[in-house]
């Protein structure tokens, strides 16, 4: 009788697993709240489509087993397109497998010089030039219908607009997620050390299937590894160096980019950098995270469209930039983006064309405007003696603060927008107990009150040295004493660049990322003052060299004035005052 058992549990056990293979479209779909699926798919893999110099670029064609014309998604990336890439290639693999099931076409390439994709892999420089062609060879399919939409994150929505700044008829819809139009190496005239060494040995990475999923899995278990694994190229000097200590070899484009920083925006856009979104007449949707990398790229696109005369939707969510959330909201998004554009089924489309995230608040948290960002009172508080933070301007006699920035102990980054080391939001207590940091704090908020949208501060600062760097961010103080970090940004100080006042101070005004936020009765706000968050961005050397050659490294002695003849602030976007919180 026992073995008649086990078989039987076998058996039963058996015929779960068959029912749950046989359903599983079906149960993803519920399990990620997406229409129900409608067709089986097929797949047509390796097809090699032409450019016009002769360089072939590896696609692969997913399409529903059904009888008819379909619309069609282009999804173009350098990650790989199928599951010999590693995690990403599976799930790109995973979307391309929903949107076809729902009745869709899906291209799935490899972009030049990438995997089995042809070509030399320059980032950024090819992808108006491939992606035009690419239309070009989808428009003479006999299976296209003429309703083409183009999905994707990060630099796959980056060339989702770089083919739809032509404005080709054929491009109904894009829904480019946590990523730019310009996907600066430079921001705020800084090099983007976090985000650019570790993508750099992502892309040089090499192995089979099980080298890379081996790899994927020891960077979830054993952070800590890769983090001194990458630790060390980013304190190596000089910078331009700093591949080949994890790629294990000079890697040309990474090179070029310290040997000839852009100018300015125009000459980024000059070397074949950047879309024109104000070319992009498809409409958009865009998705980001209020800790994502690409977060200000992503909402100065959203307000060049709109200034184009577009009406674009704009999602944004709690999310840093490898977030599984986001990545599931931007699949669900793109399928009701891409049934009301290329399908003509706009049932599902929400009312309200901006939907944000409101952080810290109890519930209720997601909120629907007509634009972005919504109306809302600018509210400057100011920074006062004994390190305090008030709607009051500051007395004539409030003493200036003082700290020393020196670059071989560089003011860490903790928790932000970072691609890497530990993004989101994090308790930044440790930072804040370094000498290197200044905090001004409210007394604890007798109102709770919401901030949504831009917000920027106004410093007038001095340094010992022509060159120093300032970086500024706003924290919640909870009652138990930690601080999390909502938003911030960097402003770089050069010969020419900020207000220069009588006194020999420095008026400078910088955007801190925007944000949606609750903060609570009973809670504080603060503004932290530094001169590093690194390795987010590259330490100031002080000296004024290069940033790729640069080794010499001096101490800047910094100074921030809150006084009435120096009102430095911080000014935040207020919604409203809360009673109840």
């Amino acid at each position: 009788m026992p073995k008649l058992n086990t078989a039987l549990e076998l058996l039963g056990l058996a015929a779960f697993l068959l029912a749950a293979f046989t359903q599983r479209r079906r149960l993803i779909a519920r399990a990620l709240k997406l229409p129900p699926p409608r067709n089986r798919v097929r797949v047509e893999k390796k097809l090699r489509v032409p450019m016009p110099d002769g360089t072939h670029l590896a696609t692969d064609h997913y399409f529903p087993d059904a009888p008819g014309r379909f619309p069609t998604i282009l999804l173009r990336t350098p990650y790989g397109r199928d599951p010999s890439a590693g995690l990403l290639g599976i799930v790109h693999t995973f979307a391309a497998q929903r949107f076809a099931e729902r009745g869709y076409h899906v291209l799935i390439q490899d972009v030049r010089g990438r995997f089995d994709s042809e070509g030399a892999f320059i980032p950024f420089v090819n992808e108006a030039r491939d992606g035009n062609a690419m239309l070009d060879w989808i428009a003479r399919q006999e299976w296209f219908d003429g309703n083409l939409g183009m999905w994707g994150q990060s630099y796959n929505g980056y060339t989702a607009w770089c083919a739809a700044q032509n404005a080709s008829p054929i491009i109904k819809a894009i829904v480019p997620s946590i990523a730019g139009s310009q996907m600066h190496i430079f921001p705020l005239r800084a090099f983007a050390l976090d985000t650019l060494i570790p993508w750099v040995y992502q892309l040089n990475r090499t192995g089979n299937l099980r080298e890379r999923l081996l790899h994927d899995l020891r960077r979830q278990i054993f952070p800590e590894t890769f983090k001194r694994f990458f630790r060390v190229a980013f304190m190596h000097l000089p910078l331009i160096e700093a591949d080949a200590r994890v790629a294990g070899k000079p890697v040309p484009y990474y090179r070029a980019w310290l040997n000839n920083p852009p100018r300015d925006e125009a000459d980024w856009k000059a070397n074949g950098h950047g879309a024109r979104v104000e070319n992009v007449r498809a409409p958009a949707h865009l998705i980001s995270g209020w800790y994502d990398i690409l977060l200000n790229e992503l909402t100065r696109d959203y307000a060049a469209l709109r200034a184009a005369g577009q009406s674009p939707y704009l999602t944004i969510g709690p999310w840093i930039h490898q977030n599984p959330a986001c990545m599931t909201e931007t699949l669900r998004q793109g399928i009701v983006w891409f049934d009301a554009h290329l399908r003509g089924d706009a049932s599902r489309v929400r009312a309200q064309p901006v939907r944000v995230y409101v952080m810290g608040a109890n519930r209720e948290a997601w909120r629907e405007y007509d634009a972005w960002p919504p109306t809302h009172s600018p509210t400057r508080f100011y920074l006062q003696a004994a390190r305090g933070l008030s709607t009051e301007l500051p007395p004539e006699n409030s003493a200036p603060d003082h700290y020393r920035y020196d670059p071989a102990d560089p003011t860490p980054a903790v928790g932000g927008p970072l691609f890497f080391t530990d993004p989101g939001p994090q308790d930044n207590r440790a930072l804040e107990a370094r000498a290197d940091v200044l905090t001004f704090t409210t007394p604890r908020l007798t109102r709770a009150f919401e901030a949504i949208g831009p917000v920027r501060v106004e410093l007038y600062v001095q340094s010992s040295l022509a060159h120093a760097d300032f970086f500024a961010r706003v924290c919640d103080v909870y009652p138990d004493g930690k601080s999390i970090n909502i938003c911030d940004s960097y402003f770089r100080v050069a010969p020419g660049i900020g207000a220069p006042q009588p006194d020999g101070s420095l008026r400078i005004e910088f955007e801190l990322l925007p944000t949606a936020y609750r903060f609570r009765a009973g809670h504080c706000l603060r503004l932290q003052i530094s001169s590093g968050a690194h390795p987010r961005f590259n330490r100031n050397l002080g000296t004024g060299e290069p940033i790729g050659t640069g080794t010499r490294m001096l101490a800047a002695d910094q100074t921030i004035y809150h006084d009435a003849a120096h009102p430095s602030a911080v000014v935040l976007p207020v919604i409203n005052h809360l009673d109840a919180d």
